[in-house]
């Protein structure tokens, strides 16, 4: 097993989830965590210092892939050998962790926590979207990627310089086919996932279809046209 890892976990507006989520890590690893707040609106920081959690504070909402790429800076500093983006919302689970490091230990680059890899896909009006930058990433790559929009995946230290000094590597399903494309090695392995709990996700019905959009049009164009 790998001798550092590190557990990033992104939060905004995660008053509700943060404290179970933190919870949840220590139950059932032994692993390092950071907390990195993107400037919430609620008392997400405030919590987090009165439990005396690991926990940055951005100075303004930066958004995700800054809080990603601030804790793959983080690791480099620190010497870690692997990192995993995990939610603030409560809707990961903590006790795939050790799973998913066996494949990097394996030889790959990259781990996704996967919904879909023993599970089958649920046919629905919500999984049309996982459907289509699966069949995406498939095209213009040859690799199937089951769950492409598994916020769940751990990266070893191999890509940790990409991650963290350029801003053309955000934690979404086009790079992925980016990774693919770079000769990365990317393994899924079958996690569940909790539903959220308290709060709403960012993504709203009109985000979501823009969000897709953005996704289809990175995957076929930009990623397939990016030099190596």
């Amino acid at each position: 097993m790998f001798k550092k890892i590190l557990i990033v976990v992104p939060a905004y507006n995660e008053a509700e989830n943060i404290v179970k989520t933190i919870k949840d890590i220590k139950e059932h690893t032994r692993n390092d965590y950071v907390i990195i707040d993107d400037c919430s609106q609620d008392n997400t920081y405030d919590i987090c210092k009165k439990n005396h959690f690991n926990v940055l504070h951005l100075p303004i909402n930066y958004g995700l892939t800054s809080g990603v790429q601030i804790g793959f800076k983080y690791a480099l500093q620190n010497n870690y050998d692997a990192l995993i983006q995990f939610d603030g919302d409560g809707q990961h689970m903590a006790q795939y962790i050790d799973k998913m490091a066996i494949e990097l230990e394996n030889g790959y680059d990259i781990v996704i926590g996967s919904r879909y890899v023993t599970e089958k896909k649920p046919f629905s009006p919500r999984m049309i979207g996982s459907r289509l930058l699966s069949f995406l990433i498939k095209l213009t790559t040859g690799k199937k990627i089951n769950d492409p929009t598994s916020g769940m995946r751990m990266f070893s230290k191999t890509v940790f310089n990409e991650f963290a000094n350029s801003m053309n590597y955000p934690p979404e399903p086009d790079m992925l086919a980016c990774m693919i494309k770079r000769g990365k090695k990317i393994k899924e392995v079958q996690v569940e996932m909790r539903d959220r709990e308290f709060g709403e996700s960012y993504l709203n019905p009109i985000r979501s279809i823009k969000y897709m959009l953005e996704m289809c049009i990175s995957i076929i164009f930009i990623q397939s046209f990016r030099k190596r």
